[in-house]
């Protein structure tokens, strides 16, 4: 129980969560006989910082606590979130919050799940100051949602492959189109709604990719990224081969920010060959060198996994190039060491 009310009754051996300042809970504890804890035991999942905490919510003018008190309606048992503080004109109230009238523009400081506070955001009761936390779980909805996965999954591996062998090669499914299916198949069961799918979507990253995209294509069609890596190649000149493979794993390394892993290896791979029958090393070595350089992206988020994690661990460019930059020198290392010994 997140939020009793007045009525509940404590019995013996009780377990409560107490939130205020250490003398008034001392204070508490000696009026009525409790033993603090030293630390939260049978709460300590429920009201850890990743499921539950504090949030301050402004009253709106559309609010059904407007010009009303917290008791009129039942605040405490129709939310399940409790009132910690009310500021209201320049005042700040802990106690006796249940019978003060509230009006627009008054601030309450709420402590309750995560998953509560979302729920009441959709009401428009409150104006919440900071962003809400955790999401909400639909835990009856998880095998609907396994069941359109499953669904997405098996269209990607067996959907193509079937239609061939029963003689309609020309009916072919791209992963998007299977993906895509999973994903409407979650809204039509109401796994999720479609406000919620959209701003699920990370706009920012699909800018970021949409932009990379004709910037890769005007690279490699205007031949930009052929003639830089052939003078490249040329101005290296008689080199020992494992410089000449350190060279070609670094120019692969930056052909990746810049277009495709699948473009810099398609365009390098022959080059990078022909380079090396000159320099009198292996041309397949030189390949394998290109292969794996190719996933060499961790220096920038331009790499479609680096972008889908930056706005939600909330990095910046800076924070990929502090990271990624020793990440590069030791995947090159490490890469052409092995390769150099063992091949």
């Amino acid at each position: 129980m997140f939020a009793p009310t007045r009525d509940e009754i404590l019995e013996a051996n009780d377990d409560i969560a107490v939130i205020g300042c250490p003398e008034a809970m001392g204070k508490f504890a000696s009026d009525f006989g409790f033993t603090i804890k030293d630390d939260l035991e049978i709460f300590a999942e429920d009201l850890s910082p990743n499921n539950a905490g504090m949030i301050e919510g402004i009253i709106t003018p559309r609010s059904e606590l407007a010009r009303k008190t917290l008791r009129q309606i039942q605040f405490r048992k129709t939310y399940e979130i409790n009132p910690v503080m009310v500021c209201k004109s320049g005042e700040c109230v802990l106690g006796e919050l249940s019978d003060r009238e509230l009006q627009p523009g008054d601030a309450l400081l709420l402590f309750g799940t995560w998953d509560k506070f979302h729920r009441l955001k959709g009401k428009q009761t409150f104006t919440f100051t900071t962003e809400i936390k955790g999401e909400i779980m639909r835990t009856e909805k998880a095998k609907v949602a396994v069941t359109w996965l499953v669904i997405a999954i098996g269209l990607v591996l067996g959907f193509n492959p079937l239609m061939a062998a029963i003689g309609f090669p020309e009916l072919k499914l791209s992963l998007s189109v299977c993906l895509l299916t999973g994903a409407l198949g979650m809204i039509l069961t109401k796994v999720m709604s479609v406000d919620e799918a959209y701003k699920s979507v990370d706009w920012m990253t699909v800018f970021l990719l949409a932009g990379l995209i004709p910037l890769g294509l005007a690279f490699q069609k205007t031949g930009t990224a052929e003639y830089i890596a052939t003078s490249i190649m040329n101005m290296i000149g008689d080199v020992p081969v494992i410089v000449f493979l350190a060279v070609v794993g670094i120019m692969t390394s930056f052909f990746t920010l810049v277009i495709s892993n699948v473009g810099a290896t398609v365009l390098l791979v022959p080059l990078s060959m022909t380079m090396a029958i000159k320099a009198g090393a292996d041309p397949r070595l030189t390949a394998l060198v290109v292969a794996l350089s190719a996933s060499n992206t961790f220096i920038l988020p331009t790499h479609q996994v680096n972008a889908l994690v930056m706005r939600p661990g909330g990095y910046k460019t800076v924070d990929y190039v502090k990271a990624g930059t020793g990440m590069t020198i030791l995947f090159l290392v490490v890469m052409l060491t092995m390769l150099y010994i063992f091949y």
